[in-house]
């Protein structure tokens, strides 16, 4: 199937990498999202001649369905943040430190967590968060690599997020009572 693109594709490493967004193949049917990578070459001293980045990482070809009634980070705090009281903007954060606490124990690293890739739901009664761009994650040996890795990247790529919120994700995510207190602060 051919769609349109959502975003520019990248050419770069030999290739091009880009997400389409596929038009439903019945009326009732969400639309999808496919990334696509063809010909993308990593190179290192192990492969100076290039190895499909296919090879690295989970998936060449990615389906998703639309995420319907979320909005990135960025724009949730561009647009829907400053409209929410404390409590309402605080329960979305702990819903986030909590979906980073499950990364963790799991050792998973998701790799590429920019604010664009996280959304928030603005339909659920209950916040929910959706992680987006996980063809790039991956399972590290040690938990605190992986968490590491992803708040540092959060941390500088966390878009219009004041302080004060990130102090209080990194509280929450370094809270472990966390999962018990969501469930029962929100359900």
């Amino acid at each position: 199937m051919d769609g349109h693109w959502v975003e520019e594709p990248n050419h770069r490493r030999g290739g091009e990498s880009g997400v389409k967004l596929l038009p439903p193949l019945q009326p009732e049917q969400r639309p999808l999202y496919c990334k696509r990578q063809i010909g993308h070459l990593f190179r290192s001293w192990c492969h100076p001649f290039g190895l499909p980045t296919v090879l690295r990482e989970q998936q060449a070809l990615l389906i998703t369905e639309e995420l319907s009634g979320f909005v990135s980070l960025d724009q949730w705090y561009a647009e829907h943040a400053p409209k929410l009281d404390e409590t309402s903007r605080k329960a979305v954060l702990r819903r986030l430190a909590l979906v980073l606490q499950r990364l963790r124990r799991r050792r998973r690293q998701h790799g590429s967590l920019y604010s664009k890739h996280v959304y928030i739901s603005l339909t659920a009664k209950v916040p929910e968060v959706a992680l987006l761009d996980l063809e790039k994650s991956r399972i590290r040996l040690l938990r605190s690599k992986a968490i590491n890795h992803d708040l540092s990247q959060l941390r500088r790529r966390r878009g219009d997020m004041p302080e004060a919120d990130w102090s209080y994700l990194r509280e929450c995510y370094h809270n472990p009572q966390l999962e018990c207190q969501v469930d029962t602060d929100e359900a």
